[in-house]
Formats: C-alpha cells, sequence, structure tokens
C-alpha cells in the first residue's frame, strides 16, 4: 500500500502550529505516541491513509492541503536561483522542494526580496544612464559579472585596437593568400604547427563550433557553421598564434579584476583579429569608401557574411585613416542584448537602443530584409540606422532556429556618405529606453519614465498604459 502513504512533514507542522497545539496534544487527539508525531513530522514515517482521515475530521483540514505540491512556491524559487550569480549553487531541485515545503514563508520572502533586488538594480541603472546622459559620472551599477565587466570596458571605448590591426595587415601580407584565404590559414598551420583543420559532422560534434585536440594536433570545425563562420573559427586560431602577443598586449589595457573576465576578453579580442584578418585595414577601407559603406558589396568582395563585414565597418578608426564611425548592437527576438559596440565607443547616453520603436525588432518579421530608418532622438539629434536578421548555426530538422538582428548605425551627419542615406526619409521619434524617455503619447511605451510621477485619471485616459504628469 505504498502508493497510500504520503510525506507531509512540514505540512503537518504548520497545521499543529496554527491551531497553537503541542506535539503531545496532536498525538493524543490522532491516536498516535508523541514520537510518532515527532518522526512525521520530520518526514521519517509517512502519513497513511488512515492518518488523513483522521486529520481531517478531527482539525478539518483539506485533505488537497497534504496531498498537493508545493505549487507556484517552487516555481518562484526556480526562478530566483536561475539567476547568473545563483545559477551553480544548487546541484538540482531536492533543496529548493525542502524549503517550499518545510518554510513556504520564508520561501515567499526570498522571492520577493530576489524580486525587488531586480527591481532595484534596474532602477539604479536606468538612473544611472540618466546621469550620465547629462555629463555626470555615477557609481551604480548592476549585477557585476565577468561578462558584465568585459562588455562594459569593450563598450566604453572605441572598437579599434592599433596593435592587433597592425600585426594581422603584417600577417596577411606575408601570407598573400590571393582568392583563397581559408585554404591559405590551413596550410599556414599545417606547415607551422603541423596542425590539421577538419571538419566533423553534427552527431561527432553535437555542442561545440570548434575544438582544439592538442594530442592529435587537430582542429575540429563543426559542420553546422556557414563557410565564413568556419573561417572566423579558423583564422581566430591563427590570430591566436601570430597574434598572441599584440593580444596580451591590448588585454593588458584592460586591466579586468577576475581571471575569466581576462579569458572572455581574450577571446573577443581574437575574434577582433580573426576579422582584421580576413578584411585587412586599408584595403578594406578603400573598399568600404568606394561603395559607400554597402554592407553587402563588402561582404561579397571580401566573402564574409553580413555580421562580420559590419563588425568590420565599426572597427575603422586608424588615426590619419579613418571611416565613418559606425555602431553596433545586437539582440536576440526576446530582447536580449548580446553585443554593443562603437568606433568611437557604444553612444549608450545619446542614443541607448532600448527603444521598441529602433527597426532592430522589426527586423525579425522579415528575416534577412535590411530595413533602414533615420530616427530622432528627444533631444534632437538623429541617427541613420540600418537592421537585418543574422541566422546562428545550422539547426537540425527538429531544432528551433537560432535568429538573432543586428543595427548598425552612425550620426545622421553622415547620410549623404552612405549608400542608405541616399533618400531622404521622416525622421522617427525614439528615445535611448523607456524609462529614461519623456515622449507623451507613444504608443510603444513599455515602462513609465523614472523621472515623471504617473498621471492616472479616472476622467480621462490616455494612447500609453503609463500615461505621466
Amino acid at each position: 500500500m505504498a502508493e497510500n502513504k504520503i510525506f507531509a512533514g512540514p505540512r503537518v507542522r504548520r497545521i499543529r502550529n496554527g491551531l497553537q497545539l503541542t506535539q503531545t496534544a496532536m498525538a493524543e487527539a490522532l491516536g498516535i505516541s508523541p514520537s510518532y508525531l515527532n518522526l512525521i513530522e520530520r518526514n521519517q514515517r509517512p502519513l497513511t491513509v488512515q492518518l488523513l482521515l483522521k486529520l481531517s475530521s478531527v482539525y478539518k483540514v483539506d485533505l488537497d492541503e497534504l496531498q498537493g505540491e508545493t505549487g507556484s512556491g517552487l516555481a518562484h524559487l526556480r526562478e530566483v536561483f536561475a539567476d547568473p550569480l545563483l545559477a551553480g549553487e544548487l546541484p538540482g531541485d531536492q533543496e529548493l522542494i525542502e524549503i517550499a515545503e518545510a518554510a513556504p514563508n520564508a520561501s515567499g520572502g526570498i522571492v520577493k526580496l530576489y524580486r525587488a533586488y531586480r527591481e532595484q538594480a534596474s532602477r539604479l541603472k536606468d538612473l544611472a544612464d540618466l546621469l550620465a546622459g547629462q555629463g555626470h559620472m555615477a557609481a551604480l551599477s548592476g549585477t557585476r559579472l565577468p561578462i558584465d565587466e568585459m562588455r562594459e570596458a569593450f563598450e566604453a571605448r572605441p572598437n579599434h585596437f592599433a596593435r592587433i590591426e597592425e600585426a594581422m595587415e603584417a600577417f596577411h601580407a606575408a601570407l598573400s593568400p590571393g582568392d583563397d584565404l581559408t585554404g591559405a590559414l590551413k596550410g599556414w598551420l599545417k606547415k607551422e604547427h603541423g596542425l590539421v583543420v577538419r571538419t566533423l559532422p553534427v552527431h561527432a560534434m553535437p555542442n561545440l563550433r570548434r575544438r582544439f585536440d592538442r594530442h592529435s594536433m587537430r582542429l575540429f570545425i563543426s559542420e553546422r557553421l556557414s563557410p565564413f563562420d568556419q573561417t572566423r573559427e579558423i583564422a581566430m586560431e591563427v590570430a591566436s598564434i601570430a597574434c598572441h602577443e599584440a593580444i596580451d598586449a591590448e588585454l593588458e589595457q584592460f586591466r579586468f579584476s577576475t581571471a575569466e573576465a581576462r579569458r572572455i576578453g581574450r577571446f573577443e579580442l581574437a575574434r577582433y583579429a580573426a576579422h582584421a584578418l580576413m578584411m585587412p585595414y586599408q584595403a578594406f577601407l578603400a573598399a568600404a569608401q568606394r561603395a559607400k559603406y554597402d554592407i553587402d558589396i563588402l561582404r561579397s568582395r571580401f566573402q564574409v557574411s553580413f555580421e562580420q563585414a559590419a563588425n568590420r565597418l565599426t572597427m575603422l578608426q586608424r588615426p590619419g585613416a579613418a571611416g565613418i564611425p559606425f555602431f553596433l548592437m545586437e539582440i536576440d527576438n526576446a530582447g536580449h542584448r548580446l553585443r554593443r559596440a562603437g568606433a568611437l565607443g557604444f553612444p549608450g547616453a545619446r542614443f541607448g537602443g532600448a527603444c521598441p520603436k529602433l527597426n532592430i525588432h522589426a527586423a525579425f518579421a522579415v528575416p534577412g530584409q535590411v530595413l533602414v530608418d533615420r530616427v530622432e532622438m528627444p533631444e534632437g539629434s538623429e541617427f541613420l540606422v540600418v537592421s537585418r536578421t543574422l541566422d546562428g548555426p545550422q539547426a537540425g530538422f527538429q531544432e528551433r532556429v537560432r535568429r538573432t538582428a543586428l543595427l548598425i548605425g552612425c550620426d545622421a551627419g553622415f547620410a549623404e556618405e552612405v549608400v542608405y542615406g541616399a533618400s531622404r526619409m521622416p525622421a522617427v521619434p525614439v528615445g535611448a529606453a523607456c524609462r529614461l524617455c519623456e515622449r507623451q503619447g507613444c504608443l510603444a511605451r513599455a515602462e513609465p519614465p523614472v523621472t515623471r510621477p504617473l498621471g492616472l485619471d479616472e476622467m480621462a485616459t490616455g494612447l500609453s498604459v503609463f500615461d505621466f504628469q
């Protein structure tokens, strides 16, 4: 009759405490010994059907209260411990189940505290952005994970690393790859380091983009990747070997506080070096200026992807030979920011990039199509922005396709020099982010501004669900 036994000790204890009974008094009413009730409350003995019926008849207890799951309490605790700060703390759900069952009020308190923390962190970040836009520095920040530290460091400075550019330009000239860069890189790895590049099928490497096997001296590349991304992975390996001194020198400038932040930063610099190798500075700048920065023409000429060519445009800031100062950002279809960079640093204070009216969000509705807009910020500055979706690694039949969207932009003053600014279009009024934007009657507003009180009025309701005074 094991199926008729229920371990519900913490629930029995809550019932007893709610009735202000001692273990002796409850045990006597149930016809069991106090020691047996103590074992039940510690989940060392089950509740039998007979005891369930006794509890129901003596104390009018709802049986569902004893047999039900922890329900939403457990779900909310899972939400808390899914946060990156806590994700590695628990090996499984067992401890969460015990907390939710044994101390539901404490569990609810943890959830409330966590949600208050997230709301406070969000408000502090918004306030810091607002102060930064007014020229004030604020020592306010959100969660400082290594990836956050790396992102903040890279986004705040120009996306140009002179040592890496010079090293990769010299290496490309010595390599002289002609029209087959991928073949030349494979040949260099084989000749100089005895390293062989192999493309592996999905079943052999289902979860990795690339893997370097030191024992067999082979670099494995996943067949999931496009030819352009396969070339970049090989170029990253070559750059990490041939350009390691320049990468180390640039990495030292950041003075990251943790080893993990340094590791992530090194990866980003190797990725930068791969782009510099695939699209040499002088040749790419000259081609970009002739093509009026048409990304599709550049991707075809250098045999790279749209994303790679767009990234390279933000890197053209060599003193005396600079291109238009582009910036870019990449998001997924849930709105999560994956990457931001800029030729002069990402213009977060002026542009923001979190407005729902930006065409980067509309790009998901028309995959592969290039969308162009001129946008106007509340203080009057204008930007030319170009957005397009990017496809991730090749997905299998029953896998969900990974698709992100990229926005690349520049100050509207450069519009005449860019193919996308040829036609004069009306500017779309946008803001840095809803919490920092004071545009009245915005149909796309998702949050109230932190600078104004809500103007709820029983007699008149505006177009936005967050009207403010």
